[in-house]
C-alpha cells in the first residue's frame, strides 16, 4: 500500500472547497437524528436541485472537480446546543438556525441561499430577546472554549480527507516518524492532561508505566462505554470526530509499543458504532492503519468492539474481561491493566475523551495545553447539562470554571416547576452520575476541577450535570441513583451486591413513611461501609450520592421520617400529608427575623408589614418557627 500524504490530500481538498459558494451543515448528532435532521438534509438537497444550484453532497480530494460556484451540503457531530435542534450552520455567512423544520428549509434556500437573506423567525434569541446570527453571539456558546469537541459540529465525521484538510493526522505523523515513545510520554506527562473518564488519574504516568513492561505484545483500549445516566460526552464525540479518537490511540500505541487495539462502545450508541466502524475502515483503506503506517515500519490495527450494556464494564478490568468473551466483572488490582491486563499483555486504557485530546497536546506543546484549566487539572473537560435549566446541551469549558458560570450564564439559569427562568429557585446539582455527589447553593462559585470536587465529596465523574429546582425531592435523587446501581452491580463481591441492595430498601423505607432516626443512622454507617469495603469503583462510589444529600440536606430526611412529610410532595406515600409553614396576619409584626432566618429566601415582606412565605421555595426546615416571638408561625396538613 502506498504510503499517505497528508499533505498533498491536503491541497486537493482545499482546491476543490475554493469553489465552495456555500456550505449548509446540518447537525446529524443523536439528539438532532432523532428530530428528524436525516429528512431536513434529503429535503434541503432537493429544493437545492429544484432552483438549479449544483449541490456537493460528498467532497473528496480525488473526486470529479467541483463546478464554481456550488452548494456544499453536509451533515456534522453534535453541534451541542441539543435543546434547540435541528440546527443548520451556513457558511461562510456564518448563520445559525435553531428548531429547523422541512417546511423551513423552502425559505432558506429562496431567502439566505439565494438573496443571503435572514430567516428571522429561526434565529435563536437571548433572554433579553435579542436575535443572534451566529453561534459566538449566543451566551450558550460564548463562555465555552471547545477544544476536544473543535471539530464536531464543523466536519463531516464519515470524512477522512476532510478531517485531514484540518489538520487530522499530522499529530499522529509527528509522533510515529519525530518522536521517541519517551519524549511522547514525557510531552504528555508535562501537559497535565488527566484522565477524563473519571479518576483522573494521570495520562502521560498511565503510558509510561506500560511502555516500561518488557513485553512484546501490548494493547491500546479505548474505553467508550459511557454508561452514567445523563452522560453523553463520549458518545457525541465519536459521533462528531471519530478520526481523533483512532489518531489518539496511534499515539498511545507508538507510546507504549503496542500493535492492536479495541475499541469497546456500548451498542446502545448505534450511531456512534456506525461512524467509528466508518472510521477504522476509511483509516485503513487510506493506510493510516495497517502495516508502515507513514513509511515508519510501524503496525497498528483496531478492532471495534460492542458492550452488551453492563454499566460495570466502564470499570477497566471489567472492561477488559468482556473483551475476553467472559463475564464482565472487575478483578482485584494490583496487578494493574500497564503490567497484566488484556490477554495477560500490557495494556493502556483510555476513555474516548482523553484520546481525543491527545493529538491535541502533541501538535499544540505541553505549554499550550496547560495554558487553560487550573494547575492540578489542565485544560478543558466536556460536560451533558442537562435537568432544570434553560440551555441543556454538550459543553466544553477549561477546569476551573464555577459552578454558576456553566448554570445561570452557560445554561442560562435555572427553571422552576413551571419551566420559567428562576435562579432563585436553583437547589443542586447532581455531578459525576450515580458516582458522584450533590453540589448546593454553597458550591456555586466552587472552580471545578478533580481537586476542588474531591474535597467537598463529589468527583468529576464522566462530566454529567443534572440541575435541580426547589421542587425536586433530595432523598428520591438518592434513591434513583441507587435503584441504578444496585441493578448494575456485578454481584461479585458481597458489599456491593448486598450493601446496595440493603441501601436501596432503606431508602424504601424512608419515602414510603417508614423510616426512623434509626433508618438515618443505620443508612449512613452502611453507606461508608459499602465504600470502604467494594471491590471495585462500582461499589465504592455507589453510596456517594446518599452521603452528600445526608450531608446538604438532611433537613429533608428529618422531614420525612419524624413528619412523615416530603417538603416537596413528590414522595406520593407522603404527598397526602404534606406540612407547610404559614404566617399569621394578624399575628406578625414584621420584625423581619423569619426572613433572615430562612436559608433559602422563601419570606419576603416589608418591616413592619406581615410577612409570607413561597411554599415553592420553602424546604421546612422550621427555622422560622423557631425564630418567631409572638407565635406568627404555625404548621399545618
Amino acid at each position: 500500500m502506498p504510503i499517505i500524504n497528508l499533505e498533498k490530500i491536503t491541497q486537493a481538498y482545499k482546491a476543490q472547497e475554493q469553489k465552495i459558494k456555500k456550505r449548509i451543515i446540518i447537525c446529524a448528532g443523536t439528539g438532532c437524528v432523532a428530530n428528524g435532521s436525516l429528512k431536513l438534509k434529503a429535503e434541503f438537497e432537493q429544493r437545492l436541485a429544484e432552483r438549479g444550484l449544483n449541490v456537493v453532497v460528498e467532497m473528496r480530494a480525488e473526486s470529479t472537480p467541483i463546478i464554481n460556484d456550488s452548494i456544499q451540503l453536509t451533515g456534522s457531530g453534535c453541534q451541542g446546543f441539543c435543546q434547540m435542534g435541528p440546527l443548520v450552520t451556513i457558511q461562510p455567512d456564518d448563520i445559525f438556525y435553531v428548531k429547523v423544520r422541512l417546511a423551513d428549509v423552502a425559505e432558506i434556500v429562496e431567502k439566505t441561499i439565494k438573496n443571503g437573506e435572514i430567516v428571522e423567525h429561526l434565529q435563536y434569541k437571548n433572554q433579553d430577546e435579542a436575535a443572534c446570527k451566529s453561534r459566538d453571539e449566543i451566551n450558550f456558546y460564548k463562555k465555552q472554549h471547545r477544544v476536544g469537541l473543535k471539530l464536531c459540529g464543523a466536519i463531516d465525521p464519515e470524512n477522512v480527507e476532510e478531517y485531514i484538510a484540518v489538520g487530522g493526522y499530522a499529530a499522529a505523523k509527528k509522533a510515529l516518524i519525530e518522536m521517541t515513545d519517551v519524549e511522547i510520554c514525557r510531552t504528555l506527562m508535562d501537559s497535565g492532561l488527566r484522565g477524563r473518564g473519571g479518576g483522573g488519574f494521570p495520562t502521560g504516568k498511565k503510558w509510561d508505566l506500560t511502555r516500561l513492561q518488557q513485553n512484546k505484545k501490548k494493547y491500546v483500549v479505548c474505553n467508550a462505554d459511557e454508561g452514567d445516566p445523563g452522560a453523553f460526552m463520549d458518545r457525541s464525540v465519536m459521533e462528531g470526530s471519530p478520526h481523533r479518537v483512532i489518531e489518539g490511540m496511534l499515539i498511545a500505541a507508538k507510546a507504549i509499543g503496542a500493535d492492536e487495539g479495541y475499541v469497546y462502545i456500548r451498542a446502545e450508541y448505534p450511531l456512534a458504532v456506525k461512524r467509528i466502524n466508518a472510521a477504522v475502515r476509511e483509516a485503513l483503506r487510506a493506510g493510516i492503519l495497517g502495516k508502515n503506517i507513514f513509511g515508519a515500519k510501524y503496525n497498528f490495527k483496531i478492532t471495534v468492539l460492542e458492550g452488551a450494556g453492563a454499566f460495570v464494564c466502564g470499570e477497566e478490568t471489567a472492561l477488559l474481561a468482556s473483551i475476553e468473551g467472559l463475564r464482565g466483572m472487575p478483578k482485584p488490582k494490583p496487578p494493574f491493566p500497564a503490567q497484566s491486563g488484556l490477554f495477560g499483555k500490557p495494556t493502556v486504557i483510555n476513555n474516548v475523551e482523553t484520546l481525543a485530546l491527545v493529538p491535541v497536546v502533541i501538535l499544540d506543546g505541553a505549554e499550550e495545553f496547560k495554558a487553560r484549566g487550573v494547575p492540578t487539572s489542565t485544560g478543558t473537560k466536556t460536560f451533558a447539562l442537562t435537568g432544570h435549566v434553560a440551555n441543556t446541551g454538550l459543553i466544553e469549558v477549561p477546569f476551573g470554571t464555577s459552578l454558576r458560570e456553566i448554570v445561570f450564564d452557560i445554561g442560562g439559569g435555572t427553571l422552576d416547576e413551571n419551566g420559567k427562568v428562576d435562579n432563585s429557585a436553583f437547589k443542586a446539582v447532581q455531578i459525576g452520575g450515580p458516582s458522584g455527589g450533590c453540589l448546593t447553593k454553597e458550591h456555586l462559585d466552587l472552580p471545578l476541577d478533580f481537586d476542588s470536587l474531591r474535597a467537598v465529596g463529589a468527583m468529576v465523574g464522566s462530566g454529567g450535570l443534572v440541575v435541580m429546582n426547589s421542587s425536586t425531592c433530595m432523598v428520591n435523587v438518592a434513591r434513583f441513583f441507587m435503584q441504578f446501581t444496585q441493578h448494575e452491580s456485578c454481584g461479585k463481591c458481597v458489599p456491593c451486591r448486598e450493601g446496595t441492595k440493603q441501601l436501596l430498601m432503606l431508602l424504601d423505607d424512608i419515602v414510603e413513611g417508614r423510616g426512623t432516626l434509626d433508618t438515618l443512622e443505620l443508612l449512613e454507617e452502611l453507606a461508608r461501609s459499602v465504600i470502604t469495603t467494594s471491590l471495585c469503583g462500582l461499589g465504592k462510589t455507589a453510596p456517594n450520592p446518599i452521603l452528600s444529600t445526608l450531608k446538604h440536606f438532611r433537613d429533608e430526611y428529618l422531614a420525612h421520617v419524624q413528619d412523615k412529610v416530603c417538603p416537596t410532595g413528590q414522595c406520593k406515600a407522603l404527598a397526602g400529608r404534606k406540612k407547610v409553614y404559614k404566617i399569621l396576619e394578624d399575628k406578625c409584626r414584621g420584625c423581619t427575623a423569619c426572613a433572615r432566618k430562612c436559608p433559602v429566601a422563601a419570606i419576603s415582606g416589608k418591616p413592619k408589614i406581615a410577612h409570607v412565605i413561597d411554599l415553592r421555595k420553602c424546604i421546612l426546615c422550621g427555622s422560622c418557627k423557631e425564630i418567631c416571638k409572638f407565635g406568627a408561625v404555625i404548621t399545618s396538613s
